[in-house]
């Protein structure tokens, strides 16, 4: 009887262990899951930069160190690049060659992409404008005509706001300046969390990305077809780092209360600005946004492209050109530029990155 006693004892402590003994096994499955993530995250953060090294110099403004490049001379020409992308945006499709045998290009990475550093802090376009303001005058810019596609198009308005006497004309490509539902926040807002986000992107964000890559891609160009000489040339690779994942989630999620803050200083924009946008724009609603601002800057220039999408930079680079042209004529008939355009100094740059 005892003994009988005692194997009941036995068997009913046993059960909670067998009910629970899932969870170990589970648990070490997780981790050694994600470990495996981050060491494939790892491995195709080095061959990305292996393959797609800097391109340009670096400069450290206020903390950061941004990288950028310069071609060309002439009245500068500053150009911003929108959420997701760097400096190849403006270089793989010619732009740059082309520009830089009338203007002086200067080109940054934005912080956290390419190969500009994101230290922790709020990036609004606010933020960026100033850091690029220290930076044309690190760079000897006194004047310059400023460019922006997409979300780079709220850090040229910024920039012409904050520093007037910088900004002679601003190109908008394709941007956004109004607030709208975007289902893009949704998305990648869980890559903008701290703790959480940085584990995401260090493990399962990367691998899930680069799966959905080619349809985001698709999405920016449509209607048209993705040209060929983005789909070869564009370091897509670099896109999928956890930086630049982190980068794009946080201004994804800056969009929306950084334009209800600057659409409210639109109407104090003097100085000439031309609008470009894709007539057939998936991103960004043609109406909603490029007509709109038309409406609220008297002085402003619209040009709509019939059956082009957001990536009006490639789809069309001769209008850009054109647009680019205009606004530094319109810009000389205010204020005639420089003739002799100011030179960086010496000792304000480091040499070329190999």
């Amino acid at each position: 009887m005892v003994h009988s006693q005692s194997s009941a004892h036995l068997t009913s402590a046993a059960k909670p262990q067998g009910h629970h003994g899932w969870l170990a096994p589970a648990l070490v499955g997780t981790a050694a899951a994600l470990g495996a993530a981050a060491l494939y995250t790892a491995k195709m953060t080095r061959d990305a930069e292996r393959k797609h090294p800097p391109i340009g110099r670096f400069l450290d403004v206020d903390g950061v160190r941004l990288h950028y490049i310069e071609r060309g001379t002439g009245e500068p020409l500053v150009l911003i690049h929108g959420n997701g992308t760097l400096i190849q945006d403006f270089t793989v499709n010619g732009l740059v060659d082309r520009l830089s045998e009338r203007y002086r290009i200067i080109v940054f990475d934005r912080p956290g992409y390419g190969y500009s550093d994101r230290p922790r802090g709020l990036w609004t376009p606010r933020a960026h404008a100033t850091l690029f303001e220290h930076a044309l005058a690190q760079l000897g810019v006194e004047q310059a005509v400023v460019l922006g596609h997409s979300w780079g198009t709220m850090v040229a308005v910024s920039l012409a706001l904050q520093a007037p006497t910088l900004v002679r004309s601003l190109v908008l490509l394709s941007g956004y300046y109004f607030p709208t539902a975007r289902m893009d926040v949704v998305l990648s807002s869980p890559n903008a969390i701290p703790g959480i986000g940085d584990a995401l992107r260090h493990t399962i964000s990367p691998p899930l990305a680069r799966l959905m890559l080619p349809g985001g891609i698709r999405a920016m160009f449509a209607p048209a077809p993705v040209p060929e000489h983005f789909d070869r040339l564009f370091p897509k690779e670099l896109m999928l780092r956890p930086l630049h994942l982190r980068a794009s989630a946080e201004d994804a999620a800056l969009m929306t209360p950084s334009v209800m803050e600057l659409q409210e200083h639109y109407r104090e924009l003097k100085l000439p600005v031309v609008i470009l946008t894709g007539g057939d724009d998936q991103i960004a609603d043609v109406d909603r946004q490029s007509r709109r601002l038309h409406d609220e800057i008297p002085q402003s220039e619209l040009s709509v492209l019939p059956g082009l999408g957001h990536m009006v930079h490639h789809l069309a680079p001769d209008q850009v050109i054109k647009a680019i042209d205009r606004a530094a004529a319109l810009a000389d008939m205010v204020s005639p530029a420089p003739q002799v355009p100011a030179r960086r100094p010496a000792h304000a740059v480091r040499p070329e990155a190999v």
